[in-house]
């Protein structure tokens, strides 16, 4: 009977290692699909035919972008339309650097961006 508790343990710790696994294995193919879908860009020059930004910033994107990217983009999905310097305020970093992270987030497709006059709005 001693050695049937220890059995249950190890077999109780295989299954839930399975189950982790199993998301772990869902996350990442959640991961490659967003990294399929940067790489059909090249340069920023799309290759096949964009998705609604609605579709492009969304959980799963935004928990595979970086740090510093995640915070920018999630300033400007509260702020709206905004400037690098609205931005700036909102995560109170230096407008060059979100001016920087900004234009990352237009290359890879999460954002876009338009002039007016001497400005340049971004938005989601």
């Amino acid at each position: 009977m001693a050695a049937i508790k220890p059995q249950m343990e190890v077999a109780k710790l295989l299954t839930k290692l399975s189950k982790d696994l199993d998301l772990l294995n869902e996350k990442v193919d959640a991961i490659f699909e967003v990294q399929k879908k940067l790489s059909t860009r090249v340069m920023g020059h799309k290759i096949e035919e964009e998705k609604p930004l609605s579709e492009v910033l969304d959980v799963m994107t935004l928990l595979s972008l970086p740090d510093h990217l995640r915070k920018t983009a999630v300033a400007v999905s509260k702020v709206g339309k905004a400037t690098a310097s609205d931005v700036a305020k909102e995560t109170r970093r230096a407008r060059a650097v979100e001016s920087n992270y900004l234009n990352q987030l237009v290359v890879m497709g999460h954002m876009k961006r338009e002039r007016k006059g001497r400005k340049v709005l971004f938005f989601i």
